[in-house]
C-alpha cells in the first residue's frame, strides 16, 4: 500500500513538473478555489440553526445567563440591544432547564404568572392589579411568539378601574407589537388571530380596541375593519371571493362555447352581511283531541211561592231588592248548569338565525369576440349563463351580453415577445453547452497530453535503468570470471561496493533526467567501438 501511495505521488510530481508555468498557475488557483469553495460549504452546512433562549432580559440576568453558558460551553449569539440570547437550536429547552436548576434568569422581567407567586398577605390592592396587568401582558408575549413567522412580542394593555356605582365604564384597550423574522409579514389571518387572542384573554376587551403594529411602525389592524381585522375588510375579501368563484365558473362555460381569449367576465355581487335573529310562537287549534281538563256543576231549587209565615217572600225587582208588596200563589222552581271545557292549543315556538353572506342582487356583464362569435347569438350565451348561475329577476340581479371586436396587438406582441425569448433562451443554452464541451474537451486533452508525457518519461525512464543494469550485470559478471586469487577477490568486492553506489547514483540521475539519460545512451548506442 505504501509502495502504491509512493508511486502515486510520484507520479503526481512528475506531471506536475511537467506543466508549463501557466497550466502550474491554473492548477493551482483551481485547487485553492476548490478547497475553499468545500470549505465554505461544509461550514455552512455545519452553521447551526439559533433560536431565543430567553428576551427582555435584565443586565444582571444577562451577565449572569451569558457567564454560565461560558461555563457550559454552549453556543450563543446576543441580539436586541443585549437583551435576548440565542442559542442552537436543539440546545434551546435542555439549557433553560439547566439554567432554571441554577435559579436563572432571577430577576428579570419576562413577565408571566410567575410575578404572581411571591404576593403575600401585605400587597396592596393596587399592586395587586398591577402585578396581574403585567402577568397578563407576559403570557400574551408567550403566547403571540408562538406563532409561526413571529420572533418576538410586547403586548401593553390598559384595564381602567372598575366603578361600582356608575352606569358608564371605560373601555379596556391593547397594543401589540411585533417583530417578525427577516423576510416574513403577518398576514391577515394570523393578525386577526393575534387579535382575537388579547381580546378573548381580557374581561370585557373589545376585538376592535386592540392595535397590532409591527417593528418598522406600519399599523396591521385599523378601526375601520371588522373587529379589528387587518388593513383588508374581511367584507372586501369575501365579496372578492365570491365574485372571483362565480367569474371563474362562467368564464369556463365561454371558454368552451367560444375558445380561450375570445371572451371577457365582470361579476359584480352584493352580498348582505347583516345577521338577523327571528323569533316566532304559533298557536294551532287542535280538532278531535280530548280536552285537557273538564268541569260541570248544576245547581237546581222545587218550592211553594207567595208569602210565608213571617209575611216574608215577594217578588225580587230590578234592583236586585226584595218587593214585599209583590205576592205570588204557584208553585217556583230554579235551576242553574255550569260547563267548563280546557281544549288543547298546539304551540310552535321557532328561533331562526340568518347567517351572513347571503346574495342580495347580482350583476353579471359578458362582452364576446366579434369576430370569433359571429355564428353565436348573443341572448343564447345569455339565456345559458342564468340558468348555470341562477340569475333571479325578482332579486334584481341583472345580466348583458355583448358583441365588440378585441384588441390583439398586446397578445401579438407578447407572442412576439415569448418567442424572441425562446429563441434567446435556446441561443444561450446551445453557447453555455458548446462551450461546456469546449472547456471539457481541453480539459481531457491537457490531461492526455500529461498522461502521454508521463508515459513516455517513463518508458524512457524504464528503458535507461533497463539498460544500466544489463550493462553493470555484464561487467560485473566479466570481471569476476576473469578474477582467480583471494586478493584479487577483495579487490573485486571493494570496486563492486563502489559499482554499487556508482548505480544507485545512475539511478537517482535517471529518476530525476530520464529524457537526457536516454539520450546519451542513445549516443553511445549510435557511436562506433574502437
Amino acid at each position: 500500500m505504501q509502495q502504491r501511495l509512493t508511486r502515486y505521488l510520484t507520479r503526481a510530481r512528475d506531471t506536475f513538473a511537467g506543466f508549463t508555468a501557466g497550466q502550474k498557475a491554473v492548477a493551482l488557483v483551481g485547487t485553492a478555489a476548490l478547497l475553499i469553495a468545500v470549505f465554505l460549504v461544509f461550514r455552512w452546512v455545519s452553521a447551526p440553526s439559533y433560536a431565543p433562549l430567553y428576551s427582555n432580559l435584565s443586565g444582571k440576568d444577562a451577565s449572569a445567563v451569558i457567564e454560565e453558558l461560558d461555563a457550559q460551553g454552549v453556543k450563543y449569539e446576543i441580539t436586541g440591544g443585549g437583551g435576548t440570547i440565542m442559542v442552537p437550536r436543539a440546545d434551546v429547552y435542555s439549557t433553560r432547564i439547566a439554567l432554571s436548576g441554577k435559579g436563572l434568569p432571577s430577576s428579570s422581567d419576562s413577565g408571566g404568572y410567575s410575578l404572581l407567586d411571591n404576593q403575600g398577605l401585605s400587597t396592596s390592592e393596587s399592586q395587586e392589579q398591577t402585578n396581574f396587568k403585567r402577568a397578563m401582558e407576559g403570557e400574551l408575549s408567550k403566547t403571540i411568539e408562538a406563532i409561526d413567522g413571529v420572533n418576538t412580542a410586547v403586548v401593553h394593555l390598559a384595564i381602567p378601574k372598575k366603578r361600582v356605582f356608575s352606569d358608564e365604564q371605560d373601555p379596556a384597550t391593547a397594543s401589540v407589537l411585533v417583530d417578525t423574522d427577516p423576510g416574513k409579514d403577518l398576514d391577515e389571518e394570523q393578525v386577526q388571530a393575534v387579535v382575537n387572542l388579547v381580546a378573548s384573554s381580557i374581561d370585557g376587551l373589545d376585538p376592535k380596541k386592540v392595535t397590532v403594529a409591527d417593528s418598522s411602525g406600519k399599523v396591521l389592524t385599523t378601526d375601520a375593519t371588522d373587529a379589528g381585522s387587518g388593513a383588508a375588510s374581511t367584507r372586501s375579501k369575501q365579496v372578492k371571493e365570491f365574485q372571483g368563484s362565480m367569474q371563474a365558473e362562467i368564464q369556463s362555460v365561454l371558454d368552451r362555447v367560444v375558445g380561450p381569449g375570445n371572451s371577457t367576465t365582470t361579476v359584480t355581487a352584493d352580498l348582505d352581511f347583516d345577521k338577523s335573529v327571528t323569533d316566532s310562537r304559533k298557536y294551532d287549534a287542535q280538532t278531535g283531541i280530548p280536552p285537557l281538563s273538564e268541569s260541570r256543576s248544576n245547581e237546581t231549587y222545587t218550592g211553594a211561592g207567595g208569602v210565608n209565615a213571617n209575611g216574608v217572600g215577594g217578588t225580587v225587582g230590578p234592583d236586585g231588592q226584595m218587593d214585599p208588596g209583590t205576592t205570588g200563589n204557584g208553585d217556583s222552581a230554579y235551576r242553574n248548569r255550569k260547563e267548563t271545557k280546557d281544549n288543547a292549543v298546539g304551540q310552535t315556538v321557532e328561533h331562526r338565525e340568518t347567517a351572513p353572506g347571503a346574495v342580495n342582487s347580482l350583476h353579471i356583464g359578458v362582452v364576446l369576440d366579434s369576430t370569433a362569435a359571429a355564428a353565436i347569438q348573443p341572448q343564447v350565451v345569455k339565456d345559458l349563463i342564468s340558468n348555470a348561475v341562477g340569475i333571479k329577476a325578482d332579486r334584481g340581479d341583472t345580466i348583458d351580453v355583448s358583441t365588440m371586436p378585441f384588441d390583439r396587438t398586446a397578445e401579438k406582441a407578447a407572442a412576439a415577445d415569448l418567442a424572441a425569448a425562446k429563441d434567446a433562451d435556446a441561443a444561450h443554452r446551445r453557447n453555455a453547452l458548446l462551450r461546456n464541451l469546449g472547456i471539457g474537451g481541453g480539459i481531457i486533452l491537457m490531461l492526455l497530453l500529461a498522461w502521454l508525457q508521463a508515459r513516455r518519461r517513463a518508458a524512457a525512464r524504464d528503458e535507461a535503468r533497463s539498460y544500466l543494469v544489463e550493462q553493470l550485470r555484464s561487467d560485473a559478471a566479466n570481471r569476476t570470471a576473469a578474477l582467480e586469487s583471494p586478493a584479487l577477490a577483495a579487490l573485486e568486492a571493494a570496486e563492486q561496493d563502489e559499482d554499487e553506489s556508482l548505480r544507485d547514483e545512475l539511478i537517482a540521475l535517471v529518476e530525476k533526467q530520464p529524457e537526457d539519460v536516454a539520450a546519451l545512451l542513445r549516443g553511445w548506442l549510435v557511436e562506433p567501438r574502437p
